[in-house]
């Protein structure tokens, strides 16, 4: 180092000592510009800009062409790590070299999602992996791990894992409190973020917009006492785009900006997502917050430190020793291979019955009809394709265009108006092939419609436009040149969209009729654009929306899907019938499903089909599960949106190139009424997913089959002092060559409090040609058979009996045996020393847990007060030891109502009337005999707005 280079760019030293010699140069005004998502450069040193987030769930998005993987649920579903952290390690790749032409792409990106897909109806069900944590964790580590790369000290590109915590809706998403007691913060929601984190390649996190126990997640103490304690790097906590301004606008937890700011510093986000470019809104409040003494230098030294710890494993500071500086590779053959073997690997085999599948009878006639027939759907975190192929492009490439019909069952209309006229898209012969984001965006939220193209008109012809009903009275309606009608910022409806997208999709509609409006009368429809609001209007100067004089249009249909459809069934030898969901419409971010049903045209196709034609096979392409009736139909597939090769790898493993193994990474319902609510939190009071889920799926957790045949043998299991090994074969014992992946579960025999009816232990997927046997092994950590011991707060290891199962599935169990890796027996509470904290409860009735304080602590309400009624929550506590005996008992609680204590009997022993506090926060101590000694379950009812914080006992 010469006397005129700084410390901070020495790169013989240690990365620590040059963040500190670089923050004690940095001034307080540039150290709190660096807290904006968009951080400025300072010149006078030679540092550049630098921004937090660059989006890359299964490819690089926003930023123009790249490469496009599977939906992060399908590479779920391919239950291969080796695979999904070389799809991590191609992303990671392109972001670097798309970076070398484009300052605009991050090298801090925003994935993955590792949010456990505890409801199917949860709009962004497609950004996560699975509904287990344990699966979840495995994939999400994988693809860390490639895009972090393998060098020791720099990464190629730096993981963010989305979104922190228990976040699982998307209605009232920025203010709906999701309640989550310690068990299932513990078994469930926590875990997927801990063992991935613990592996070694995340960056960092960004807390979810929604609140946990009534505290909003971007000042989550969890942060803290949870997050932080499970590595010594330096994690960089990246807030999501406009949360920081929720925690005053919409959730009103904090009075003032300057407030809210200096708490979620404080407890722990770094980077601050907000008013897009502009920084100078948080500026300004951190600013505040200091000249008020909400924070200090050393808080905001804190945040910028972590910070710039990754941006110094980037290479930011030492380009010639930065191995991925020179990143070239993009769009490579390599990287297309990927593509489709990642897409094949995702292909879900649900039934086939009498062997319909594969098609490998030679001049075998098909037949592919259905609304995603002939798409390759992107959804919101989706690049733009440089490559496409679709189900019908697919099949032409495989088994030959004269071996293949199609029809996309779609309606055919005019809308025609009251006088006589119809609607009618005007030629354009310079509409060209503009598609949607392909420049690339910071934010392509911001992106709006085309506005270069003629808006619609009507004339005595009209045109006849493709009506897609994607059900819940949701359509597009397409032109014949392939685009969509669309709104833009001036108002005219235009034939202009390439697809449906963006963050408000501009491209749906609703057929109203007439009479239906408020003072509404006559016949005929409206058609209403669902992202204005809306209704269409015929004006002098085009067809526009508006929000007066919308036009009465009678639909004129001139040819039915379902016509189309039988048709083509009827002459094919097989017919496959491709249905699902357009990844920006009925369930997505920012729109929860609502029902788990096929939309009622599909399902009108797929009975046209099968009615034309037995040998029908359905193929759901879908971001999420539906509940379907598959009685009839001799196969069924599902996959996620695959992708740019998403075609290519259907018609291979259709014709058997390629044997299916895709495994279910959720359950599959059979109905509506197999769910919870969508905010219930509590998979264990719940019965939630397969690990606590009693009745029959539809299809099971784990679940896919194959064209070969498996059996497995040679069982055994060795308990060691911190570990459970496992071993048994698998053997392929049919023809063909083909993966399978061998799922170990387990169970306790005897439980002394509800545990999963069995859980993932470990996996392997497996390639076994015909004949062959692998002998696996599996080494299970003696803490995967533990629970969290609300009484005694800690993970512990019951005494007893575990069952070890083997299988396909989580209900396809091959073998079994029982271990007993000894454990530590469950203890009374020790109430007299420690009283009972509320939200430990082993059973409640009625409550949620909400936060005793706004920095940290949780307090137990009833979740719909009600003083005059009866109770109205209800909470149970097992086996409290009193000891030789308890005097008092010291409640603390705010609000008012009245509290009730019961022993084992049920039998009141204790009556309290809370007088009312002067706010939620606002408690109160209440002291009163209790004469009580030795073991009992203990029994508190609250009725009215109370806030339970604490019990305590005395003797």
């Amino acid at each position: 180092m010469t006397a005129q280079t700084p410390p901070f760019r020495d790169s013989q030293l240690p990365f620590a000592k040059r963040i500190d010699d670089l923050l004690s140069r940095l001034t307080l005004d540039e150290r709190v510009a660096m807290l904006h998502q968009f951080g400025p450069a300072v010149e006078r040193l030679g540092i550049a800009a630098f921004r937090t987030g660059q989006e890359a769930l299964h490819g690089v998005a926003w930023m123009g062409p790249a490469t496009v993987f599977p939906q992060a649920v399908g590479l779920g579903a391919t239950w291969n790590e080796e695979l999904v952290r070389r799809v991590g390690e191609a992303v990671s790749t392109e972001t670097r070299a798309m970076r070398s032409r484009d300052d605009r792409v991050g090298l801090n990106v925003w994935a993955p999602t590792v949010n456990l897909l505890r409801h199917p109806l949860w709009g962004r069900n497609e950004e996560g992996y699975s509904e287990d944590p344990k699966l979840t964790s495995a994939i999400a580590t994988a693809y860390t791990r490639g895009l972090r790369g393998d060098h020791p000290a720099y990464w190629r590109t730096a993981p963010v894992l989305k979104h922190w915590l228990a976040h699982n809706n998307e209605t009232d998403r920025a203010t709906a409190s999701g309640s989550v007691r310690p068990r299932v913060l513990h078994e469930y929601d926590l875990r997927a973020f801990r063992e991935t984190v613990e592996a070694g390649a995340v960056a960092g996190v960004m807390p979810a917009y929604n609140l946990v126990n009534g505290r909003p997640n971007h000042v989550s103490p969890y942060l803290a006492e949870q997050l932080r304690t499970w590595t010594d790097q330096d994690l960089l906590v990246c807030s999501d785009a406009g949360a920081p301004s929720n925690l005053v606008d919409s959730e009103h937890y904090f009075d003032t900006h300057e407030e809210a700011t200096a708490a979620a510093l404080l407890a722990g986000v770094d980077s601050f997502t907000d008013h897009g470019t502009d920084s100078s809104k948080i500026v300004e409040r951190v600013q505040g917050a200091l000249d008020r003494g909400l924070l200090t230098e050393a808080d905001i030294d804190t945040a910028v430190r972590r910070q710039l710890a990754v941006r110094f494993r980037l290479g930011e500071f030492d380009p010639l020793l930065d191995p991925y500086a020179d990143a070239k590779d993009f769009d490579t053959p390599a990287h297309r291979a990927l593509a489709r073997e990642a897409a094949e690997q995702a292909i879900v085999l649900l039934k086939n019955d009498g062997g319909l599948l594969p098609l490998t009878r030679e001049g075998t006639r098909i037949a592919v009809v259905g609304l995603l027939a002939d798409e390759c759907k992107l959804d919101w975190y989706s690049g733009t394709l440089i490559h496409r192929s679709t189900p019908l492009e697919g099949l032409y490439d495989r088994f030959g265009a004269d071996r293949v019909d199609f029809a996309e069952g779609v309606d055919r209309v005019r809308l025609k108006t009251s006088d006589g006229t119809y609607l009618s898209v005007p030629r354009a012969d310079d509409a060209g092939e503009e598609v949607r984001g392909a420049g690339g965006a910071l934010d392509p939220a911001l992106l709006t419609g085309r506005t270069d193209l003629p808006p619609l008109t009507t004339d005595d012809v009209g045109t006849e436009l493709a009506l897609i009903d994607w059900g819940e009275g949701v359509l597009t309606l397409r032109a014949p040149d392939g685009r969509y009608l669309s709104v833009a910022e001036d108002g005219f409806v235009r034939a202009s969209a390439d697809q449906p997208g963006g963050w408000v999709v501009q491209e749906t509609f609703r057929l109203e009729p007439r009479g239906s409006q408020e003072g509404g009368h006559g016949d005929g429809h409206l058609l209403k654009h669902v992202g204005t609001g809306r209704y269409v209007s015929v004006t002098a100067d085009g067809v526009k929306v508006a929000d007066e004089n919308p036009t009465a249009l009678e639909l004129e249909i001139t040819g039915r899907g379902e016509d189309a459809v039988a048709h083509a069934a009827a002459s094919a030898d097989v017919v496959l019938v491709v249905a699902g969901n357009d990844p920006h419409i009925n369930g997505r971010e920012t729109e929860d499903r609502t029902t788990l049903a096929l939309p009622a045209h599909q399902r009108r196709l797929l009975d046209a089909a099968r009615a034309a034609n037995p040998r029908t096979a359905l193929v759901v392409t879908s971001s999420y599960p539906y509940a379907l009736d598959p009685t009839g139909l001799p196969a069924v597939l599902w996959t996620a949106h695959g992708g740019q090769a998403a075609g290519t790898a259907l018609a291979r493993v259709l014709a058997g190139d390629v044997s299916p193994a895709g495994r279910l990474p959720q359950t599959w319902y059979a109905s509506d009424a197999d769910l919870p609510g969508l905010l219930d939190y509590d998979v264990i009071g719940s019965r939630q997913t397969y690990l606590y889920f009693e009745g029959t799926p539809l299809f099971p957790f784990g679940h896919g089959l194959s064209y070969a045949s498996f059996a497995y043998a040679d069982l055994a299991a060795r308990v060691g002092e911190e570990s459970v090994q496992v071993t048994f074969t698998v053997t392929n014992t049919g023809d063909t060559a083909a993966d399978e992946v061998a799922q170990v579960y387990g169970r306790p025999v005897s439980p002394s409090v509800p545990r999963p009816r069995r859980e993932l232990l470990a996996h392997r997927r497996v390639h076994l040609p015909a004949g062959a046997t692998a002998e696996l092994s599996f080494d299970l950590p003696l803490s995967a058979f533990a629970c969290w011991d609300a009484a005694q707060g800690g993970p512990r290891l019951e005494p007893g009996g575990y069952e070890l199962l083997a299988g396909a599935s989580a209900e396809d169990i091959r073998l079994s045996t029982t271990i007993e890796p000894g454990g530590t027996p469950p203890a009374p509470r020790p109430v007299l020393e420690r009283g009972l904290r509320p939200a430990d409860f082993d059973e409640q009735r009625g409550t949620e847990i909400v936060d005793r304080t706004k920095l940290s602590g949780d307090a137990v309400t009833p979740a719909n007060p009600d003083p005059s009624g009866s109770p109205t929550a209800e909470l149970v506590y097992r086996a409290c030891d009193f000891g030789p005996g308890a005097r008092s008992v010291t409640v603390e609680v705010s609000g008012e109502g009245t509290l009730e204590l019961a022993l084992d009997d049920g039998q009141a022993v204790v009556h309290l009337d809370i007088a009312p506090t002067t706010g939620p926060y606002a408690y109160t101590s209440v002291t009163t005999p209790f004469g009580v000694a030795g073991v009992h379950d203990l029994r508190v009812e609250l009725r009215g707005p109370l806030r339970l914080a604490h019990v305590g006992f005395s003797g």
